[in-house]
């Protein structure tokens, strides 16, 4: 995978939230007030929250890009996942806010919100799913865990959106009747956003973290590879084989048995042929391969 286009169309995703999300912050922020919806002010303050995640996606991916150096000899993959753990810290404190605002609600006399909030909502929705589709498909293809995280963001928007519709529509229709308890139907949509907000962050920080943390891939995940590295002429059998996520790149250790009878130097050789068969799998950036004896029933054959 060329890294200059991948670098490119992930820095084009995160842009494209940055300017979509300050639009709909912006457009909510101004109708939520007019209107008096707490539920669209708490969404309006939700896409606020993507906006600096969109940006972080971008420092993150552009520090990614950076070759490897004597300080960080496997490249700086990790920035990535270090970005989609901000990103999910940010959205952690999103939904504490907009739970603690809502709760705060009940205790006030609210005004029944304006038609106008609807259609703001109903907007919100369509172009927020619009660029969780889009952004998760680049994610998932250019194998970026900030830009998931970030699509996932948007998602949540979409589901907030979706329950703040719910309030506003109730509290609507409460004003409409004269139920004044459906009223609070409002500020009960931003509690509800505020959970699925934080259940959501607490999900991807979790996974975020995980990746951070050293994690291997599953034996079902690198099938594959371990048959392409016993295809290779001259290995006997396949005794170790780890393969480290680091940020949207793998690096591979592993060990090899070959005959025991050979030259170093023809041990060598098998020992790069192996290396240039896994690294023509394109998010594989390096390979480390020992080389051992290979053993039958205990002894060396």
């Amino acid at each position: 995978m060329d890294e200059d286009i991948r670098y490119e169309k992930v820095k084009m995703g995160a842009w494209i939230g940055i300017i979509g999300n300050i639009v709909l912050a912006v457009l909510k922020g101004i109708i939520g007030f007019m209107s008096n919806s707490r539920a669209l002010i708490a969404d309006a303050v939700h896409s606020a929250s993507d906006v600096v995640g969109s940006v972080a996606v971008l420092i993150g991916v552009r520090a990614a890009k950076m070759p490897p150096d004597q300080d960080h000899p496997y490249g700086h993959g990790k920035a990535e996942s270090i970005t989609a753990i901000i990103v999910a810290v940010l959205l952690f404190l999103v939904g504490v806010e907009i739970a603690i605002d809502a709760i705060k609600a009940f205790f006030e006399q609210i005004a029944v919100p304006k038609i106008i909030a609807i259609y703001a909502v109903i907007f919100s929705i369509v172009v927020k799913e619009i660029m969780f589709r889009y952004k998760y498909h680049l994610g998932k293809k250019y194998r970026s865990e900030a830009l998931i995280t970030d699509a996932w963001h948007h998602r949540s928007d979409v589901y907030s959106s979706i329950a703040a519709l719910l309030g506003i529509g109730g509290s609507i229709l409460g004003g409409t009747i004269d139920v004044p308890w459906l009223v609070y139907a409002d500020p009960v949509a931003g509690l509800f956003v505020s959970i699925l907000v934080v259940k959501m962050a607490w999900q991807l920080g979790s996974q975020s973290i995980h990746n951070t943390l050293d994690h291997v891939l599953h034996d079902e995940d690198t099938i594959d590879m371990k048959k392409a590295v016993a295809s290779v002429e001259g290995v006997l059998n396949v005794d170790e084989f780890l393969a480290r996520e680091h940020g949207h790149y793998v690096i591979i250790d592993l060990k090899i048995a070959v005959d025991p009878e050979i030259t170093v130097k023809e041990g060598h050789s098998i020992g790069k042929a192996v290396k240039r068969r896994l690294l023509e799998e394109n998010y594989v950036h390096d390979v480390l391969v020992h080389i051992n004896p290979h053993e039958k029933n205990g002894e060396v054959s």
